[in-house]
């Protein structure tokens, strides 16, 4: 997680403490817009605990 925080403060320009908070806001926002069983997962992709391709392919049976 930390990586996407310095992600974001480089590429904005906003400190570490706002880029935390701007992300951490996001990540909220998509958990309670999505079904419960994904919204669990955001955490472990998050988390670094899954690879990306991992779960595309855990996700995409949702966008067809």
């Amino acid at each position: 997680m930390q990586e996407l925080y310095n992600l974001v403060a480089q590429k904005t320009g906003l400190s570490a403490d706002q880029s935390k908070m701007a992300v951490d806001t996001v990540i909220s926002y998509l958990k309670s817009k999505l079904p419960a069983p994904i919204a669990a997962e955001v955490d472990v992709v998050l988390g670094g605990n899954m690879d990306l391709g991992s779960a595309a392919g855990m996700l995409g049976g949702l966008f067809k």
